[in-house]
């Protein structure tokens, strides 16, 4: 044996090979070769919701069977904000969705916890995935954090691929679900906060399905005293029941805005109504029944036409509170005040509507035009919403928008651009305008189709105020999908200039995985901003976020 050899003998023998290794190299020759990945999806982990994923572990093995599997939470806020943790395996990732198998026992939480069973392992990959349950008292504005630590596969250890780009992921409410008060489906959120501080979520309770207008559908209504961490139960502020000889079925009210009159606490909720069904040529269909599966809507061909008959267009309707949101007053109908009889549409955009700081009430609306072109404008009223007056169109061919009132007193409109669907170029973004005389003329700002992209979809534009140092400060504040082709990603973006920058430093990401899209932001006070969103796990979702994680203040 020449002094080579010898020496890589005995480095051999004082240094025997490492098992514990992330991708099956350097271990014994018997020992199986073992690849493990690990992610944190970023989604929110929220109460009310019994299967919360928080980790995905991907485990590609040639052999061997496992052990043993040890997960730490730690960077957890509060290990007590837990009820139980679970994981489950499968053999395709679909499985682990639809099918999934529990590995081991289920545990309280812990800064460091051991699932133990055997598991016997194929060369075909196996997927897991971690999942919390919260306490229905967690306080969301806590965080949730885990890893996998080591997989024991064949009596050894193995460590998973280090991820260290992936925060800890922010608690939520799943305020409306898939069910919930026997509603198929909840959809369209706004969200507002009074002027003694109850916050208001209202949305469609699309009772049948998740179908758009016509329907039965309904405004609920959702309210807390407590700045968001409880709700009561479900009320409804707008629905016409079956009125004019027709089933609930068609007579659906959709698309709410709600709206504080800051001056008098006075709540505003508007919505549309169809009643009955037009047809594809505009003609009303006549001797509709329960059975009847007759279906179009307002946006769709001419399922909205001229004039003011509920049987020629759909109606704007409002209904008001003076009880802080507990009881609605039967609704008023608006639509031959402001609707121009030969517009096709006119219609709330849904979300909140604003107070000028001379008191003026602003709603966001919509519409169609005399040709049935899509446009986007304001319905404003000075007197306290007794009277009210619809401006010029601000930008056509955009539908759903929401306002703010610059520091300049203007008024800035935010719009859903109809051109942005499947458009991936550098033109994808939303149509922003901008008004001096309450809408009778408008300028498009120079961020216009550029700054904010959206893969065509509702989104929130709210102005947030505050005080630093006993200065008076604002920002506004964007959340939508931030993707020009899917409506995932939901994201809240921070402007301390009016709008003209949107820095990507202060971008948030709450909800990466596919929703429906549709968001509404609020101030619940001077530090908190609140959002009530179509997520990845629940129809509705209401998240907290202190303005010190917005912008560390």
């Amino acid at each position: 044996m020449n002094k080579l050899t010898e020496m890589l003998f005995l480095l051999a023998t004082l240094f025997p090979p490492l098992y514990a290794c992330s991708n099956g190299q350097d271990q014994a020759e018997t020992g199986p070769v073992v690849m493990i990945t690990a992610s944190r999806p970023q989604v929110p982990v929220l109460t009310v919701k019994e299967d919360n994923t928080i980790l995905k572990i991907k485990l590609q093995s040639d052999g061997g069977a496992v052990q043993a599997i040890k997960i730490n939470m730690k960077g957890t806020t509060d290990l007590n904000d837990v009820e139980s943790v679970r994981l489950f395996h499968s053999e395709t990732e679909e499985a682990l969705w639809n099918d999934p198998k529990p590995y081991g026992k289920t545990s309280a939480a812990a800064r460091e916890i051991i699932f133990a069973d055997r598991l016997v392992l194929a060369k075909a990959p196996v997927f897991f995935r971690l999942s919390v349950r919260l306490k229905s008292n967690a306080n969301i504005l806590h965080f949730i954090n885990a890893a996998c630590e080591w997989i024991e596969v064949d009596k050894k250890q193995f460590f998973p691929e280090v991820k260290t780009n992936e925060r800890a992921l922010k608690m939520g409410i799943a305020l409306r679900q898939h069910g919930d008060d026997e509603v198929h489906t909840y959809r369209i959120p706004g969200l507002t906060t009074t002027n003694n501080g109850t916050l208001l979520a209202v949305y469609d309770a699309r009772r049948e399905s998740s179908r758009d207008l016509q329907g039965n559908i309904d405004i609920g209504l959702s309210r807390s005293t407590d700045g968001g961490n409880t709700w009561e139960p479900m009320r409804i502020a707008l629905d016409r029941g079956p009125w004019g000889g027709l089933p609930e079925k068609f007579n659906g009210i959709s698309d709410p805005c709600i709206l504080i009159d800051k001056k008098n606490n006075t709540i505003v909720v508007a919505g549309l109504w169809m009643h009955g069904v037009l047809n594809a040529d505009g003609q009303w269909v006549e001797g509709l029944t329960e059975a009847s599966d007759d279906w179009n809507h307002q946006w769709r061909d001419r399922g909205s036409q001229p004039g003011f008959d509920v049987k020629q267009t759909a109606q704007f309707l409002v209904t008001k509170s003076t009880d802080d949101g507990q009881t609605w007053s039967e609704p008023i109908n608006l639509t031959t005040v402001c609707k121009k009889e030969a517009w096709w549409l006119w219609a709330p955009a849904p979300g909140h509507g604003i107070t000028l700081e001379n008191g003026t009430l602003v709603f966001p609306t919509q519409g169609r035009d005399e040709k049935g072109r899509s446009f986007s404008n304001i319905t404003w009223s000075k007197d306290g919403g007794e009277t009210w007056t619809t401006s010029n169109t601000a930008s056509a061919g955009t539908t759903e928008n929401m306002i703010v009132q610059l520091t300049d007193g203007s008024i800035m409109i935010n719009a859903r651009d109809g051109k942005n669907k499947g458009n991936t170029s550098n033109t994808n973004g939303r149509v922003i305008s901008v008004t001096n005389d309450m809408g009778k003329s408008w300028t498009e700002h120079p961020t216009s189709r550029s700054a904010l992209i959206e893969p065509a979809c509702m989104a929130s534009l709210h102005k947030h105020e505050y005080r630093e140092n006993g200065q008076k400060k604002s920002i506004l504040l964007f959340s939508n999908p931030n993707s020009k082709i899917n409506r995932d990603h939901m994201t809240i973006k921070v402007s301390f200039d009016d709008g003209k920058t949107w820095p990507e430093k202060y971008w948030m990401l709450l909800d990466e995985g596919k929703g429906r899209g549709y968001s509404c932001l609020t101030s619940i006070d001077e530090q908190t901003i609140g959002i009530l969103y179509e997520g990845s796990g629940a129809d509705l979702i209401f998240q907290k976020i202190l303005l010190s994680e917005l912008i560390g203040k």
